[in-house]
């Protein structure tokens, strides 16, 4: 696969993300709407299964992430600019903790996770605006080498790294919103 094939992919799955992350909004959204309707299941054996299982694929989206990220890097030879390496400081241990917290059957992954996920989106979002404004921030923000506006990815019109980093971290942190609810 070329470069360009495997950031085309990463694009769908950030719009996946979107998809799935919107979803989950609206079915939380529902679920307060009316009596009865989208209840989670009683039965504290159950929920807590499914927050495992939440919890489970939040940590494999954040391994995903971890792993492209690192393709990016290491293979693809895209050497990452400041603002990658913030959104890769909370990307990497969240993959880390959501796993050990899936292995452990800790209930409480969430409390762990959520600021990662937080912390996260907010410099994906920081960083999406700087590659279309890049007088946000001054000259002397990135390396010369590896300026933070530079756009290696620009998919779909929309879809940058930065853009993809962000599509996960919402994603994980909504899941983790809904394991806290299950558990």
């Amino acid at each position: 696969m070329t470069l360009n094939q495997v950031l085309q992919m990463f694009a769908v799955a950030a719009i996946v993300c979107n998809v799935a992350t919107l979803g989950l909004v609206v079915a939380a959204v529902r679920r307060r709407g009316g009596p009865g309707r989208g209840r989670v299941p009683t039965g504290r054996e159950r929920a807590a299964v499914g927050a495992r299982t939440v919890v489970g694929t939040a940590a494999l989206l954040a391994i995903a992430a971890t792993v492209g990220s690192l393709y990016l890097s290491e293979i693809a030879h895209l050497e990452p600019c400041r603002w990658c390496w913030f959104q890769r400081i909370a990307m990497y241990p969240l993959a880390l903790v959501l796993a050990v917290g899936w292995a452990r059957q800790d209930r409480g992954a969430w409390r762990y996770g959520l600021p990662m996920c937080v912390a996260g989106a907010a410099m994906s979002v920081w960083h999406y605006l700087l590659q279309h404004f890049p007088d946000l921030e001054g000259a002397t923000s990135c390396s010369i080498t590896s300026p933070c506006a530079v756009r290696y990815a620009w998919e779909f019109g929309f879809v940058s790294i930065p853009y993809m980093a962000g599509s996960v971290f919402m994603l994980v942190g909504a899941m983790l919103i809904l394991s806290r609810r299950r558990s």
